[in-house]
């Protein structure tokens, strides 16, 4: 008994970490004189060649498994706080109101703007006081042209802020009735970060619509679609779709496709006009990527909805990824190895990612080009007997019971023996 539970636990042990059973490798190449944390890009090249969610990337040093966490460049997505405008009413002919700001940075400040077809100017003040002296942030435009098929801005481009109040003021056709409140996002700290997974992507014209085609690499996430638009037409705003081409939506024996499911939609926007006297400088050129369905390679489609305006020709269409970084404790006199392709492991827990914090100085380091470990070999099977040969484990079961069977109809007849003939 003790040792059937010995062969238990050995069997659900996990597989440790070894050279020779990583099939890929990628020498890392330190900058002179880095010592302490440095930081190395992970690349598409790694992703693609990795298990899921990057799980078997090991970092070796000198021949020794060494601690490292990895970062990403921002969050997906930002907290988004509703505001309710505070004395909102009018003054000098002007809308004014105030809004209490979250105790962060942020950026985008949005509107909610009741009405259609407006151009509004807002002047935006900021203080960390109510009662103090405000600071000018700057005047926005905002709009809803909506009957000129040109879409609808209520957003604030502010520069980056942590003012604890602010307060608008919007001169014109927008009265308080319209003001329904304030919404903000936090914003990370730097930048956010991307690195180009591809660009080779061409539309074709299906109809009314743009479409293009193209297949995901396997485990390579993709975050964001920006489009790269030519210089005519100047102003436009069309809906675009993402999801699976329709042949991957379809068994070998069905007839007629369904509709693909559509995984993520967005805008592209830009106008650059003068309306009213106001001046409109707008773009949204990227979309957020459907991240989840990209986990695995697939035939997906890109939809950009003309409707009767002509087509845009686009120079190019990116497929991008937030920059991901390994950082580690770094000694200019070891040599340092990742190696990953071994999908056995799990994803590795280390105390460095609890006590490290961000350098935003960190020294960077570059990964080689990816090569085969030389002394690469298959990592043996180690599952249970039962799931190695499952046939066999039923060809045991059959035989039980037809044993049992044989059993149960001895027993039926000597307990039940037959009348004697009279």
């Amino acid at each position: 008994m003790k040792l059937f539970a010995a062969l238990l636990l050995l069997a659900a042990a996990a597989p440790s970490p070894e050279i020779r059973y990583f099939k890929y490798q990628r020498p890392v190449q330190l900058p002179q004189g880095a010592s302490g944390q440095t930081c190395v890009v992970i690349d598409p090249q790694t992703f693609s060649h990795a298990s899921r969610d990057l799980a078997d990337l090991r970092l070796f040093r000198d021949g020794v498994e060494s601690p490292f966490v990895i970062r990403q460049a921002a969050a997906y997505s930002a907290q988004e706080s509703h505001l309710t405008p505070l004395n909102l009413g009018q003054r000098d002919g002007q809308t004014v109101f105030d809004a209490p700001m979250p105790d962060s940075i942020y950026s985008d400040v949005q509107l909610d703007i009741s009405g259609q077809d407006f151009i509004a100017t807002v002047t935006v003040y900021g203080g960390h006081d109510p009662s103090g002296p405000p600071t000018r942030i700057g005047a926005y435009t905002i709009f809803d042209l909506s009957s000129q098929k040109l879409g609808r801005s209520t957003i604030l481009h502010l520069p980056k802020s942590n003012f604890r109040y602010l307060h608008f003021e919007i001169p014109g056709p927008l009265s308080p009735n319209r003001i329904g409140g304030v919404s903000v996002a936090s914003q990370p700290v730097s930048e956010p970060r991307y690195l180009t997974v591809f660009d080779a992507v061409h539309f074709q014209q299906k109809g009314r619509d743009s479409v293009a085609e193209f297949t995901t690499p396997a485990r390579v996430p993709v975050d964001r679609i920006a489009f790269a638009p030519a210089a005519e037409p100047v102003n436009f705003n069309r809906e675009v779709t993402v999801g699976l081409a329709a042949d991957s939506t379809r068994g070998p024996a069905a007839s007629t496709p369904p509709a693909p499911p559509v995984n993520s939609t967005g805008s592209l926007l830009r106008i650059h006009r003068i309306e009213e006297g106001h001046r409109i400088d707008d773009e949204q050129l990227s979309i957020d990527a459907p991240r989840a369905s990209f986990d695995e390679s697939g035939e997906w489609t890109i939809t950009v909805h003309n409707g009767d305006d002509a087509p845009i020709n686009f120079s190019a269409v990116r497929l991008e990824m937030l920059q991901r970084e390994l950082c580690f404790e770094a000694s200019p006199a070891s040599s340092y190895t990742l190696f990953y392709g071994d999908d056995a492991l799990r994803v590795p827990r280390y105390d460095y990612a609890a006590w490290s914090s961000p350098q935003p100085a960190a020294p960077t380091a570059v990964l080689a080009p990816g090569q085969l470990n030389a002394s690469w070999q298959p990592r043996p099977d180690q599952r249970p007997f039962t799931e190695k040969h499952p046939a066999l484990l039923w060809l045991a079961l059959v035989l039980v019971v037809l044993l049992l069977g044989v059993i149960a109809l001895r027993s039926a007849k000597r307990v039940n023996p037959p009348a004697p003939m009279p």
